[in-house]
């Protein structure tokens, strides 16, 4: 009886299910003949009503939409599960780990030959064959290349300069940038670098009161500008005591001989990159690497919450740094060696920096990149030169690493 029950139930179940599909084709049929849908012998009379022009047109944008449906860009393939970007590391105290690496161990470089920012510029030296470096232009100017040999003769014809007009080649001699984004910035860092001293970014947006405090607090003597505007701003505050301890001022662009004069009065030496460069190619001294344990750049923060904070950061935490971004994006991004690297977030924020230091190693097997620089003085507009801009996504951290990535390669 039991059995019987349970086979009935099966077919009423069944039964049951062909009526509601009965149902729900008469239901379709009456929602087609409310529409009055034309046959098919309607359609062949109206396209012969229709202008061949116009069924030609038809066909032409048919087939667009076809083109491009088949050939339409395919979304890039993440490199792991999204739900699952990282794993907890067992007996950490819920620390997570990528599971992009290679494992739980830190990753602390990824090129043997470049585990300290000199090292890496000099890989990149090795590999590129003496290609282009550093590139700038000014408006409907064309560009105007250094090549990395190039570069790296004036970074240790500037250190030298430095060196033999009193600076230490240590990590306890720290030197202030104080520029906009140009190739000078990069020469500028390279040539602490070299000789292992510590670079030091000020920037506009401190303020006068927080680049006085940076300057004090670093126990900076020597500062690299760009423009005469801001060396003036340097010297008012020796001029009034604010800032005893800075005995020179370093100048990218000309300087002219009433600033000189204005220096001499409060003691403090000023002079071009280009004098330095002499003075260091007439002195030339021999490089002093840094180990990936020094420091090499002090970041410090615009003092929104108090005085400014620095963050002190060893040749080794930069390399960490943009090696992490290489594992990350080694199978995703595949730069070529003709890309080019527009530079306009500002140096003096930490991650422009590590993208820089990111193309100079090689960025693909073998492989290195250029770096190009705009004039700010007035708006840049692109032109043809400045093809295939492609903007790639990165995780937005915009003052430290990692931050943005709308930054653009040029093919």
């Amino acid at each position: 009886m039991l059995t019987f029950l349970i086979v009935s139930g099966g077919s009423i179940w069944l039964l049951m299910e062909f009526a509601i599909t009965v149902i729900e084709k008469m239901q379709a049929q009456e929602i087609l003949r409310s529409l009055r849908l034309p046959e098919f012998d309607e359609f062949s009379q109206f396209f012969r009503s229709v202008p061949a022009a116009t069924l030609v047109g038809l066909g032409a944008f048919a087939a667009v939409i076809a083109y491009w449906f088949a050939s339409r860009p395919k979304a890039v393939k993440p490199p792991c599960n999204l739900l699952m970007q990282s794993e907890e590391l067992e007996g950490g105290g819920g620390t997570r780990h990528s599971v992009l690496g290679d494992g739980p161990k830190l990753l602390t470089h990824y090129y043997d030959d470049a585990r300290t920012m000199y090292e890496v510029f000099q890989r990149g030296l090795h590999i590129s064959e003496n290609g282009p470096c550093l590139g700038s232009r000014k408006p409907n100017q064309p560009y105007e290349w250094l090549t990395y040999k190039e570069v790296s003769d004036r970074a240790e014809c500037l250190g030298s300069g430095l060196l033999h007009q009193g600076c230490k080649a240590s990590s306890d001699q720290f030197i202030g940038v104080f520029a906009q984004n140009r190739p000078e910035w990069i020469i500028s860092e390279l040539a602490c670098y070299t000789y292992s001293m510590v670079v030091i970014p000020l920037y506009d947006t401190l303020g006068h009161g927080a680049i006085r405090y940076i300057i004090n607090t670093a126990d900076i003597s020597t500062v690299i500008c760009d423009k005469a505007e801001k060396a003036k701003i340097l010297l008012e505050n020796v001029e009034k005591g604010e800032t005893p301890g800075l005995k020179s001022v370093v100048l990218m662009d000309a300087v002219d001989q009433q600033l000189v004069e204005r220096g001499r009065n409060c003691s403090v030496r000023i002079q071009t990159m280009q004098e330095v460069e002499e003075c260091g190619r007439k002195n030339r001294r021999s490089p002093v690497p840094p180990t990936p344990d020094d420091l090499s750049i002090v970041c410090f923060t615009s003092g929104t919450t108090g005085n400014p904070k620095g963050a002190m950061l060893t040749h080794g935490n930069v390399v960490a740094d943009f090696s992490g971004f290489l594992k990350v994006t080694e199978k995703v991004i595949f730069p070529k060696q003709d890309d080019v690297l527009i530079s306009f977030l500002p140096l003096a924020h930490m991650f422009e920096r590590v993208i820089q230091v990111s193309l100079l190693p090689d960025l693909t097997w073998p492989c290195w990149a250029a770096c190009v620089f705009f004039s700010f003085q007035s708006q840049w507009s692109p032109t043809c030169e400045d093809v295939h801009i492609s903007y790639l996504p990165l995780a937005h951290m915009f003052e430290r690493m990692v931050q943005v990535r709308s930054f653009c390669w040029l093919k």
